[in-house]
């Protein structure tokens, strides 16, 4: 398997390129639109076809790649089936196998951060958007966020996988690049709540600003970066 992680130093958002070794075929995981030309020269440095690009959900802090990349390289473009964005022309179901040559990719509903997030899971390897971060969660106060839905997402999907399980999160903004689940159960202080209306309580008293742009952002990330 080829793996490559991407940061965007704009949004600390986290890009992934993941890829079959047999076949060259590969996959892209929340593309940012200004670094297509990036994604573009890895892929031909390494040789290799994309041949699908995944958003885990609607993003409110940067515009997405997908409709670009998809102009470029003829990739299909795939979401999980409760986002909004009718122009996806794949929509998976939860627990539902995205093969890619021989490599076999499970998506997780988890909604919670918004209403239409998914994670995926290859192998050991879990890319869990902006539902699970390191040392931190997705905040819940926009796009349908439901801060109990996060809470059954966290604590009753995410954390029952192996310990070992690695974390590669949607962004992170301390220079941190992997965890594991086993870490983040033990260290993650938004994680150390003992019910459901702790956690509730926890997230609605964070008082954070809203992305910047968020309006514009996600108005276009439903037509996947489209303008």
């Amino acid at each position: 398997m080829i793996f490559k992680q991407v940061f965007d130093n704009k949004s600390s958002t986290y890009t992934y390129l993941i890829a079959s070794t047999k076949g060259r075929e590969a996959v892209i995981i929340d593309p940012v639109l200004e670094n297509v030309d990036q994604y573009i020269d890895l892929l031909n440095e390494l040789d290799l076809k994309l041949v699908k690009v995944i958003d885990t959900h609607i993003h409110a802090d940067h515009i997405t790649g997908a409709s670009k990349l998809k102009q470029v390289t003829n990739c299909s473009t795939l979401m999980g089936e409760h986002t909004p964005a009718d122009t996806v022309e794949i929509k998976v179901k939860d627990d539902e196998i995205i093969s890619i040559d021989n490599l076999k990719i499970r998506s997780l509903y988890t909604p919670g951060h918004t209403s239409d997030s998914y994670s995926f899971l290859l192998n050991n390897y879990l890319f869990t958007g902006d539902t699970l971060l390191i040392n931190g969660t997705g905040r819940t106060d926009f796009q349908n966020g439901n801060s109990k839905d996060a809470y059954n997402s966290l604590f009753n999907k995410l954390l029952k996988l192996p310990e070992k399980t690695l974390v590669y999160p949607g962004h992170d903004y301390n220079g941190k690049q992997v965890s594991t689940i086993g870490d983040e159960k033990k260290f993650n202080p938004r994680l150390q709540v003992t019910s459901i209306d702790e956690y509730v309580n926890l997230m609605s008293n964070l008082k954070l600003s809203k992305p910047k742009l968020i309006e514009s952002n996600v108005r276009r990330n439903i037509h996947l970066g489209a303008n």
